[in-house]
């Protein structure tokens, strides 16, 4: 029995004395504070992909954590002038367009391919990237591509709600613009695609046509290459303005979009669509 009571005695001690130093499940050796990064046991070693320290990031944050503003078909209703979401549907026209470029990676992949099939696409740009990669921007003027203002760092103007940041990062990107283009354009959309009623009306004050969308890629997301075509052309009509994205996040990946194209492309060719940039599909200037 004494043995016993001995035995229970040093496991209870043992038990104790090596309590202390357990480290919590889940957890390496430092836990967050504010002031750096929590790290976990599972990728102690990961070394994520850091960005490029010239490529200017969104000021607005990703696509999925953005808040939803006036609906672009309310406001085009209320602006019909200023604000434009697809052209006439009166002949097999349509316009694709690309966001948030110009990047690096992703965007002189995207000019291959258009220059493979033909396509002239207009590319809504912001202006921070295009003061990094001006060269970018100058290819797509010279394959016959139209440019257009996306703002300087890609906030989101409704949660900025002030009409002032607006004009400034519009500003900022005409005149950044300019000097590779050479013309100041009269094309705007925002980024998110977020405006309300006192944003679009400055626009307009400024001699902007806002372009919006009839048909969502969905291709930010990162869905597969047949997704992305699928969502095109199963959505696909007389005038449509396309939506889809050269650009993102450092983090992000436009592989699958540059995928799609060679989907998208072909078969609306076939199918008997004619593709042009915007204001060729909507007879505007896009220039000032």
């Amino acid at each position: 029995m004494t043995n016993k009571f001995l035995l229970w005695g040093l496991a209870i001690a043992l038990f104790f004395m090596f309590q202390g130093s357990v480290i919590p499940y889940g957890h390496a050796n430092e836990v967050d504070n504010g002031d750096h990064k929590q790290q976990w046991w599972w990728n102690d070693d990961d070394e994520r992909q850091q960005p490029d320290e010239d490529f200017p990031e969104l000021e607005g944050g990703s696509e999925e954590e953005t808040r939803q503003p006036v609906s672009n078909i309310i406001l085009q209703q209320r602006y019909p002038e200023t604000v434009v979401l697809q052209g006439p549907a009166t002949d097999n026209r349509i316009a694709i367009t690309f966001d948030d470029g110009p990047d690096p990676r992703f965007t002189p992949q995207v000019l291959d391919v258009l220059s493979e099939y033909g396509v002239p696409a207009t590319f809504f740009v912001m202006g921070a990237r295009a003061e990094s990669y001006p060269q970018i921007v100058t290819r797509m003027i010279n394959e016959g591509h139209i440019v257009g203002n996306h703002s300087f760092w890609h906030p989101n103007f409704v949660v900025e709600e002030d009409v002032e940041t607006l004009r400034r990062e519009v500003t900022r990107t005409e005149e950044t613009l300019e000097n590779i283009i050479n013309y100041r354009t009269r094309l705007f959309r925002a980024p998110y695609g977020f405006l309300y009623n006192e944003l679009v009306e400055e626009l307009a004050a400024m001699d902007y046509s806002v372009i919006g969308w009839s048909v969502d890629s969905l291709d930010w997301r990162e869905f597969p290459p047949e997704d992305i075509a699928h969502n095109v052309i199963s959505n696909i009509h007389p005038g449509a303005i396309v939506l889809m994205h050269d650009g993102g996040e450092w983090d992000d990946d436009r592989t699958n979009t540059i995928e799609s194209l060679h989907q998208i492309i072909p078969t609306l060719q076939e199918q008997g669509f004619e593709f042009v940039t915007v204001p060729e599909l909507i007879s505007i200037p896009y220039a000032r």
